[in-house]
């Protein structure tokens, strides 16, 4: 290979490099990597029964919301 070649690929390299270090450094700033209930979540949740029912519950509560956000917009009849 050239050296003109070699240069070019070191030049791009190191160009690719920095962008990458520059998005991990915006990630970690703005919070990207925090996940703060993780291991909470993980402790909660340890089988596949109890799991289940955080979905179920999950799914209750959205119901639950927009049952009453039906009853609120609800207008009789005049």
């Amino acid at each position: 290979m050239s050296s003109n070649i070699m240069i070019l690929m070191l030049g791009v390299s190191t160009f690719l490099g920095a962008v990458a270090l520059m998005a991990l450094l915006w990630g970690l700033k703005t919070g990207q990597f925090d996940d703060q209930s993780k291991f909470i979540d993980g402790a909660r949740y340890d089988n596949e029964e109890e799991l289940r029912d955080a979905v179920m519950m999950e799914k209750k509560k959205k119901a639950q919301k927009e049952k009453k956000e039906k009853e609120r917009n609800y207008k009789p009849v005049d």
